[in-house]
């Protein structure tokens, strides 16, 4: 979870991702934000995040992120 904090700083810095848990939902990440971020997670995580997983339930908080990539690493 650490390293997808890390990458979220990466993109924006100004964020509480601690503690926020609608940053889709609440338009706290935009969509630069998000390709960035599905880009990153990929490279990091040799993952491919495919169009049904790009849903905000899997973007809102940083434990949905950490879900996802381990569902995917599980492929």
């Amino acid at each position: 979870m650490e390293q997808i904090l890390e990458i979220l700083n990466e993109i924006d810095d100004t964020i509480d991702y601690e503690n926020e848990k609608a940053l889709i939902d609440d338009h706290i990440l935009d969509s630069f934000g998000v390709i960035s971020l599905v880009s990153e997670l990929e490279d990091a995580f040799d993952i491919t995040i495919g169009a049904k997983e790009m849903v905000p339930a899997n973007f809102n908080s940083v434990e949905a992120l950490f879900a996802m990539v381990q569902r995917l690493q599980e492929n």
